[in-house]
């Protein structure tokens, strides 16, 4: 199945969602503490993955960043940025509308950022650990792009999946998407189903039992 097809199933879906069919097939992805810094729009998209770690010396270099953003040519990109410092921005609002003008879909950050009113005002998705006012420039660089990184404890490589939203931001392993979304469409049929029942007087507890979830292995 192509792409294009594979983000438009994976935007029908949820994270908590994905999160479960990751858990079903023992896989990692889901990451805790990465959410929405402003009351953004959901994200789906394919990763592009930055390193970033703190800068040694004072040599001017090329900001964080751009060089990514300059190279995206394609409208399904999400930004995926890892090695942040606790305090230290990662992010602001000009390299957002450079971002906004290449049509990348947002960015998550396993750190923080500044300038979220300058974000939203483009309405520009960001996802993170927090927000503070401090720049990176002179405190971080970025030291690759491209390349397998690990992010909030997952492994996440170039044109991984993403999904994030207001529980916050799971990967979707582009080797197995196609699995992993399968299993995330069953578990939503299935999880309406099992609302429907509650709202038609059904005990919760048996609708809540394991037996209920194995059901879903069968279908």
């Amino acid at each position: 199945m192509n792409d294009e097809k594979l983000l438009e199933r994976l935007s029908a879906l949820d994270s908590n969602t994905i999160s479960d069919a990751l858990d079903f097939l023992g896989l990692p992805g889901a990451t805790y503490g990465i959410r929405p810094l402003w009351n953004c729009p959901k994200i789906v998209g394919k990763a592009s993955t930055i390193q970033v770690a703190p800068k040694e010396g004072k040599t001017p270099t090329v900001h964080m960043l751009t060089p990514v953003i300059a190279e995206v040519t394609a409208d399904d990109r999400v930004l995926v940025i890892a090695g942040g410092l606790e305090g230290i921005s990662c992010w602001g609002d000009i390299v957002a509308n450079a971002a906004k003008m290449k049509k990348i879909r947002g960015t998550v950050i396993d750190g923080m950022s500044r300038d979220i009113d300058g974000s939203e005002a483009i309405d520009y998705p960001v996802f993170g650990r927090g927000v503070t006012m401090i720049s990176a420039r002179n405190r971080l660089i970025q030291t690759g792009s491209g390349e397998a990184i690990t992010f909030a404890g997952v492994v996440v490589n170039e044109d991984d999946l993403v999904i994030a939203d207001r529980c916050g931001t799971v990967f979707v392993p582009a080797a197995k998407a196609e699995e992993i979304i399968e299993l995330a469409e069953k578990i939503n049929t299935r999880q309406e189903a099992m609302v429907k029942a509650v709202r038609n007087g059904r005990s919760v507890a048996e609708v809540m039992h394991d037996k209920e979830f194995d059901q879903i292995y069968k279908k």
